[in-house]
């Protein structure tokens, strides 16, 4: 299986949100993250990046 650990990106400023993130669910500029243990967080931003290889995802903050 392949997770994510997800970040917030505000300016220089780098926030781990959520890891282990296994859906993400992109409606607007409300990103709805699950994990795998099914708990749920949402963030205001748009992704910048997903790279599977480093296992992350980068966020914007709005």
């Amino acid at each position: 299986m392949c997770e994510l650990n997800v970040f917030l990106l505000r300016g220089d400023e780098r926030e781990r949100v959520m890891d282990s993130v296994a859906r993400i669910l992109v409606e607007g500029k409300s990103i709805q993250l699950t994990g795998i243990l099914g708990d749920q967080m949402t963030v205001e931003g748009s992704i910048r990046e997903i790279n599977f290889s480093r296992g992350e995802a980068l966020i914007l903050a709005n």
